[in-house]
């Protein structure tokens, strides 16, 4: 008899981590990528990764590039970013926003827009949904552009 779905490992909606880390301390560090993995378990969510920019020139980012790369992956649902700011300033920021969706990637920052919607709502990010799947440590994709 086979075991029930809820006793199998099953796998749920594949996202990708963005983080932009300029000057940015280790423990800051950390703190940002545990916060990714720590989303994506509460959602159930699997990070397969985490791309890091470390260089304030967004200009032709080899970080951004390869998340834009794994987002044609087949089943992949998403980029996971602390906050919106993580892509980058404002205008580059909306640019990049709509590459992600363009890819057909939904954008899911942890952290509320200060105009106080909710997360992953709005023009940001597209209508919220709620999404189940598993979460386990992510492999850090680093690149220093």
């Amino acid at each position: 008899m086979e075991p029930l779905t809820e006793h199998r490992g099953v796998r749920g909606p594949v996202v990708y981590g963005f983080l932009r880390l300029v000057r940015v301390s280790a423990a800051r560090q950390e703190a940002l990528h545990g916060s990714l993995a720590e989303y994506c378990l509460q959602h159930e969510l699997t990070l397969s990764g985490v791309f890091t920019e470390r260089t304030a020139d967004t200009d032709g980012s080899a970080a951004f590039t390869g998340l834009l790369d794994v987002l044609e992956l087949p089943d992949v649902y998403g980029v996971v970013v602390p906050a919106v700011s993580h892509l980058g300033p404002k205008a580059i920021a909306v640019a990049r926003k709509a590459r992600i969706t363009a890819a057909g990637a939904l954008l899911l920052a942890i952290r509320r827009p200060r105009d106080g919607c909710p997360a992953g709502s709005g023009p940001a990010g597209g209508p919220s949904e709620h999404v189940r799947s598993r979460c386990g440590p992510a492999p850090t994709l680093d690149t220093d552009t």
